[in-house]
């Protein structure tokens, strides 16, 4: 799995111009699945955003999480993120899950993200919908997490 993880002061999603989700000060995470993906790499992932220390604490040092924050997380699944463009000008997407795989390893992931959350501070995008995705990125902090690049 592969997630983009950005700060954000507010982040939303609307389909078809009506608002599906929002959320206030926390994290998007744009996920992306792989064709070898496992509950294990979602329960890895999960546990390292809503671990991962990005929010300045007392002295302005990143040293808090979204959870340490009371913040919110907004999940957008993206296949896009396997996308491979080293040949060519138009990418292939041969890495990323099917979609019925990578729905339900999404569903899987938010999930457990959720359980380390406060209640009600998690939403979603809707699987396989073109979606508008707003956010206001804070500082702005991206990282880039691939369960294929860890130990």
């Amino acid at each position: 799995m592969k997630a983009v993880v950005q700060r954000v002061k507010r982040s939303s999603v609307r389909i078809g111009g009506k608002l599906n989700s929002e959320i206030g000060t926390g994290i998007l995470i744009l996920l992306g699945v792989h064709e070898e993906d496992h509950e294990s790499d979602a329960d890895f992932l999960a546990d390292k955003c809503a671990a991962l220390r990005i929010f300045d604490d007392e002295n302005g040092k990143m040293n808090l999480s979204v959870k340490d924050v009371g913040g919110s997380a907004l999940v957008v699944s993206q296949f896009t993120l396997y996308g491979d463009a080293r040949k060519g000008n138009r990418p292939n997407y041969m890495q990323a899950a099917k979609p019925e795989s990578a729905e339900k390893l999404y569903r899987y992931f938010v999930e457990r993200l959720g359980r380390s959350l406060e209640k009600g501070k998690i939403a979603t995008g809707v699987f396989r919908e073109m979606m508008d995705v707003e956010l206001v990125n804070d500082g702005p902090v991206t990282i880039i997490i691939d369960t294929r690049e860890h130990d």
